[in-house]
């Protein structure tokens, strides 16, 4: 990939953030919500000027590692990472209970997966453990080195790994990652109190474990085996239901990392020691200090030299980059997108329960407000491409199975009143907004996170689209949510919520399954459906080990899932990191099979270069 040239010239007009100009320009001011354009994009001529509106920037125009910079690394140094939200981080510090991306954020400094993956996300013999897999392709068995051990001096053993199979197993367990372990031979059993122990898992010895799954399947080597291990000499005492409030986790956790944790800030600030242990071998580095910046102040916080690592938004990057001459962005196409859900129903003895009477349940309204909002204009007006406007429920950041040639939901507000027309929505009292077919109100809540300053112009700009074809939506509440209040609410199945704007990580393997099926709690929608299930259960079988035939289900699965439009993709993403000039040898955590590693990274001055 080519560095970004800071000089680059700006060749076209930058459009307004305000939001009501972009609804306007969007949605054409038509009082019945008609389309002044015939639904075609919103993204064409522009109106003053003639020039057709491009993006600014493009993700072909960043690196991926932050390198050598011509001086030599220094003996030890510490650095600040800035973690950058508007909210206090969880501080559910252990692989196996975390939910928020910022707890993940926090454990990736001090804990890791045993096996590494190459830049396609498939399992290598490059990590903590390698491993054998017989001729079936069912049975693997893992060896974990001899020289890895935990933070506190105790090995890492066989039993360790195992122990976090039981754990997610527990009936008591209060987490939502069972489902990374349900193609285990006997847990499910072993989950439902059928069984006293988990069939598939074998202990040979102290560093040697071998699982048995239910089937081959192509997602075992694609990321789809769970490899974080809990240090059962610590966790085996307390009950499961209590480890997650633990001090063990919230408090003092440990891990196996290049680095180890000092001391903890709860919600605040995280500051790591260096693990002379590590097994990779001792860390550059003494200290890694991470805090948490709000988005509003992280510019000046890396112009001052205050943080020498961010995840940087991509929504003030325009602003930004010119005057950030100390730092060198890095960029990935992020294995993320955000969507809008619609809430269907609730979440009841670890199944989604779909509600068909909800209003929210019926498919015409849905299709009609996916047809109503423009995404491909909000990123480019907001995010100035280095957001997209998406497609399938499948990111191209799996390229080998994200379908281009489906097209999804385009801007076309015509299309929308019409499918509501002919479903029987119609503006019964005159107020501007339809009635359900029944005649009965509609009015909807939208559910949106807080956080950045385009978040709140960019739920505006959604409510006034879906007004203009005359659906009445309002904020929740009447505000943005919290991060934390916002996922606490969606995991609840809160019925107050009918839509919302969530964003999702999709994780390596490319199978959806733990976001879209039936029993995953993450299917914060709560819509179920045979269909999708069996598609979902094609994916991972053992006819799917041939790739182009796993290409083939994943293409209906789009398709399908395009035309029952539980949820729709609303923009991929391009993800920023800012790095200190005088910081070397790193990349994003997000990056696959760069092979930089953490005890690598280094500081060449003692102090973090400021801007000019």
């Amino acid at each position: 990939m080519k560095k970004f040239d800071r000089t680059k010239k700006k060749t076209v007009l930058l459009a307004s953030t305000t939001a009501l100009v972009l609804a306007l320009a969007a949605c054409g001011g038509d009082s019945d919500g008609g389309s002044s354009d015939n639904g075609g994009s919103a993204g064409g001529d522009n109106e003053e000027t003639g020039e057709e509106e491009e993006p600014l920037f493009s993700i072909e125009d960043f690196e991926v590692i932050k390198g050598e910079n011509g001086d030599d690394i220094i003996d030890g140094g510490s650095i600040n990472v800035a973690l950058v939200t508007d909210t206090p981080f969880e501080g559910t510090l252990n692989y196996n209970f975390y939910q928020g991306t910022y707890d993940a954020q926090i454990l990736q400094w001090f804990d890791e997966s045993l096996l590494a993956v190459d830049e396609n996300y498939t399992y290598t013999q490059e990590g903590a453990a390698t491993f054998e897999i017989n001729d079936d392709g069912d049975v693997f068995t893992f060896t974990i080195g001899d020289n890895v051990n935990w933070s506190d001096g105790e090995p890492l053993t066989a039993e360790d790994w195992a122990f976090s199979f039981e754990v997610l197993g527990d009936e008591e367990y209060p987490g939502v990652r069972f489902t990374e372990a349900s193609n285990i031979e006997g847990f499910n059993e072993y989950r439902e109190g059928e069984a006293d122990e988990i069939s598939g898992l074998n202990v040979i010895d102290d560093k040697t474990l071998e699982i048995t799954f239910t089937e081959a399947n192509p997602s075992l080597l694609a990321s789809g085996i769970w490899t974080y291990p809990m240090p059962k000499h610590i966790f085996e005492d307390i009950p499961v239901a209590e480890m997650e409030s633990s001090p063990e986790v919230r408090e003092n956790p440990i891990g196996y990392g290049a680095f180890v944790v000092d001391s903890i800030t709860p919600g605040e600030a995280v500051v790591f020691k260096k693990n002379e242990d590590y097994w990779r071998g001792e860390p550059n580095l003494d200290e890694v200090v991470l805090s948490i910046v709000n988005p509003q102040v992280i510019t000046q916080t890396l112009e001052a030299g205050d943080a020498d690592i961010a995840v940087f938004p991509t929504d003030l990057y325009k602003d930004s980059y010119e005057n950030l001459t100390n730092v060198e962005f890095l960029g990935i196409t992020d294995l993320a997108y955000t969507y809008i859900g619609f809430q269907m129903g609730t979440w009841e003895d670890n199944q989604n329960v779909f509600d068909t009477e909800k209003q929210i349940s019926d498919i015409e309204l849905r299709k009609a407000m996916a047809y109503a909002v423009d995404n491909e204009r909000v990123a480019n007006q907001f995010y100035d491409g280095l957001r997209w406007g998406g497609t399938t429920l499948i990111p191209p950041s799996h390229p080998d199975y994200h379908d281009e040639s489906i097209e999804g939901y385009t801007f076309d507000q015509d299309k929308a009143n019409q499918i509501l027309d002919d479903a029987g929505y119609e503006d019964v009292d005159g107020d501007g907004f339809r009635e359900d077919p029944n005649g009965d109100e509609l009015s909807l809540n939208f559910a949106s996170m807080s956080g950045g300053d385009t978040a709140e112009p960019i739920a505006t700009y959604y409510t006034q689209a879906w007004g203009q074809v005359g659906i009445k939506v309002e904020l929740l509440d009447g505000r943005l949510q919290e991060f934390n209040t916002f996922y606490d609410r969606l995991e609840a199945a809160d019925q107050a919520i009918d839509v919302y704007q969530g964003a999702w990580g999709v994780g390596s393997d490319v199978d959806p399954t733990g976001l879209w099926g039936s029993s995953a709690a993450y299917n914060y929608t709560r819509w179920t459906d045979e269909k999708n299930d069996e598609l979902l259960a094609q994916g991972v079988s053992s006819e799917a080990l041939n790739v182009e035939k796993r290409q083939e289900i994943y293409k209906e699965w789009q398709e399908y899932m395009v035309e029952q439009v539980p949820a729709f993709p609303t923009l991929y993403r391009a993800e920023l990191t800012a790095v200190n000039n005088r910081v070397v040898n790193f990349a994003p955590f997000r990056a696959s099979g760069t092979e930089v590693y953490l005890n690598e990274l280094g500081v060449t001055a003692d102090s973090a270069e400021t801007a000019n």
